[in-house]
């Protein structure tokens, strides 16, 4: 399966598992998302479990949220990640402080999907990565996956979870993955061994990071589409970089870490979105806090720029091979 339809299997699993799971959005009922996530579910699963939104996300949101406390399981799309924004006042004031403002009478388990991230030449209102946002807000969790079968299991375990989670897909490798080159086309799923996907139920448990490439020469923390610049780089470098794919930035597996960059002694972070604020900011306090005494050089940050995202300089906002190669080769000579 590609990350699509491995999303798509996760929603139909756990619809057939669960009658109080609904779907919602624009867009989503008969033609099945603009990325085609949510095809066929309506046919299978009934109008009234999969259904159409107007351009509202803050009714999108605001009725999930009424859903979730009368006892159903919403998982509503917004189209793009771009346009939460408007229903940031429900997913904060509301969803994520219901449980403790209703002393745990009342919880909200709703499940937010979102494409985010750039690669599609979408500009600056198709592109950005508003994780940091989220990662901010007790009562959220906030899971980013980087491969189809990853998405399979953190979706339905996140469908089942009761607390209220924003789930970002990277929709730049909905359909393959890539080592961040813009002159290359995209590497279709179909031999890549994480898509190997089950067809059945199982469950990936959120706050546990993956170790997607041991090494013992410096420690690189990434998610989502920069898994795979990550991955790209080091087997262009050569260095022996441990390659650690977050998976979950909250609840966020800093036991996985701190074990990492102790061994390490160099930590990079790499993240598309915007440098300033940005999650990384987080993950290097952390590293310093915890892992001080180990470090051999300053924790680096490889991280989109503090503009606007551009249309038609896409790849040079794009933090690729070149920015983290040369990051690299900083911490290595620290």
């Amino acid at each position: 399966m590609n990350m699509i339809q491995a999303i798509n299997s996760a929603l139909d699993i756990a619809m057939g598992r669960d009658s109080e799971i609904v779907v919602l959005g624009e867009d989503v009922g008969f033609f099945g998302g603009v990325f085609k996530a949510t095809e066929g579910l309506q046919a299978k699963h009934g109008k009234n479990r999969v259904f159409d939104t107007p351009i509202s996300e803050c009714g999108i949101i605001g009725v999930a949220v009424g859903m979730a406390t009368y006892g159903l399981r919403p998982v509503p799309e917004i189209q793009f990640a771009d346009y939460i924004y408007p229903a940031l006042d429900q997913l904060v004031s509301e969803a994520a402080r219901l449980r403790y403002r209703s002393a745990g009478e009342y919880t909200a388990p709703i499940t937010v999907r979102t494409p985010f991230g750039g690669g599609i030449f979408g500009g600056q209102t198709h592109s950005q990565s508003p994780e940091g946002i989220f990662t901010h807000v007790a009562g959220l969790k906030t899971v980013i996956p980087s491969n189809p079968y990853d998405a399979k299991g953190l979706l339905i375990s996140a469908i089942e979870d009761n607390d209220p989670v924003i789930f970002f897909e990277p929709k730049r490798i909905y359909n393959g993955p890539f080592d961040g080159h813009y002159d290359r086309p995209v590497t279709p799923w179909a031999k890549h061994p994480q898509a190997q996907v089950p067809e059945g139920y199982y469950r990936i448990p959120l706050g546990k990071a993956a170790v997607v490439r041991a090494g013992e020469a410096a420690t690189l923390l990434c998610y989502g589409t920069m898994v795979h610049v990550a991955l790209g780089v080091a087997e262009e470098t050569g260095v022996d970089v441990e390659v650690i794919d977050l998976r979950t930035l909250v609840p966020l597996d800093i036991e996985t870490i701190e074990a990492s960059v102790r061994k390490t002694g160099r930590c990079i972070v790499l993240h598309e979105a915007t440098r300033t604020g940005g999650f990384g900011a987080e993950l290097a306090a952390l590293v310093q806090e915890r892992c001080f005494y180990s470090l051999e050089a300053p924790v680096e940050r490889v991280t989109g720029w503090d503009t606007p995202y551009p249309h038609s300089l896409e790849w040079a906002y794009f933090p690729g091979p070149v920015r983290l190669t040369q990051a690299l080769k900083r911490v290595m000579e620290g």
